[in-house]
């Protein structure tokens, strides 16, 4: 039985921080391509139905599943109970899907979706607000635990959790048994860390992947001319694996050795209108493939 399985996130049709990308595109298209494009399972997008058994047949019928789905959290900024309530709504949800991951980001005192210098306005949290953060999903993962499902943490550029020094804060102060990491190479690269030691140090805690590659040429004018991140994503920073200047095959060697279980999926948030989606998916299908012989 194959110990690791390929997903697309739709993000590369229709994009749930900048809607206007892809707007166009119905979600049945989204899933029709993925399937098409060789991938067996997605993340859950902001087109995709609400309704579990709506989703479920359309999905099914490309056979494809769904593998994960973005939560955000506000444990910083919000009461514990409000931000519980709304991760049991989402938790739920996905146990519909038959989903194994939840994957979730802290937004308190995000900026990826403001129009601030991605680098210079970076959120950074105090003593007080990182004990919240930690123990809140501490708690977050037993309620997770409660339908045999794990919660990952997404480090992500314009958040409190961004840096590989953050995300080891993270880790050595939340539960292994009830936090693990979901590991994006094109957000540590972007934030000018080394993915490769990240995974490394992290690799026990790791139990989804995100593979994104980066265009270096354009992460550098968007640091230079001090761009959002969202300007950075229009600009076209981010692409495919195999498309950019992220070196993958240490990243699936190590992924391999360690016996990693569970999914790697795609994830490339870029203007539809300039990157025909089907085309790049069918691309970092071809070089997964070529590269991690999956």
């Amino acid at each position: 039985m194959q110990s690791i399985h390929l997903g697309i996130a739709p993000i590369g049709w229709t994009n749930d921080d900048l809607p206007e990308l892809g707007g166009e595109i119905p979600f049945e298209q989204c899933l029709s391509e993925m399937a098409l494009a060789g991938f067996e399972g997605t993340e859950v997008g902001n087109k995709y139905p609400k309704d579990p058994a709506v989703l479920n047949k359309a999905l099914k019928l490309r056979g494809l599943t769904i593998c994960n789905a973005w939560f955000s959290s506000f444990l910083t900024t919000k009461p514990y109970e409000e931000v519980e309530a709304a991760f049991i709504v989402h938790r739920d949800f996905l146990y519909a899907l038959g989903a194994g991951i939840i994957g979730a980001a802290e937004q308190g005192h995000s900026i990826q979706g403001q129009a601030k210098p991605i680098f210079e306005a970076k959120p950074v949290f105090t003593n007080e607000e990182w004990r919240r953060l930690c123990e809140g999903l501490n708690r977050l993962g037993k309620k997770a635990a409660e339908k045999g499902m794990h919660l990952t943490y997404h480090h992500h550029m314009g958040t409190g959790v961004q840096t590989a020094g953050e995300i080891d804060r993270l880790m050595e102060n939340t539960d292994p048994r009830l936090v693990g990491l979901l590991y994006d190479t094109g957000h540590l690269v972007f934030s000018g860390q080394d993915p490769l030691a990240v995974l490394t140090k992290w690799i026990h805690r790791i139990r989804h992947v995100h593979l994104k590659d980066m265009r270096p040429d354009l992460r550098n004018q968007g640091i230079s001319e001090k761009w959002s991140f969202l300007q950075a994503v229009k600009a076209g920073v981010f692409t495919v694996p195999g498309d950019g200047c992220v070196d993958f095959v240490p990243v699936f060697h190590a992924l391999k050795e360690a016996a990693y279980k569970g999914w790697w999926v795609v994830e490339a948030e870029q203007d539809p209108a300039k990157a025909n989606p089907l085309e790049y998916a069918i691309k970092a299908r071809s070089y997964i493939k070529e590269k991690a012989g999956i």
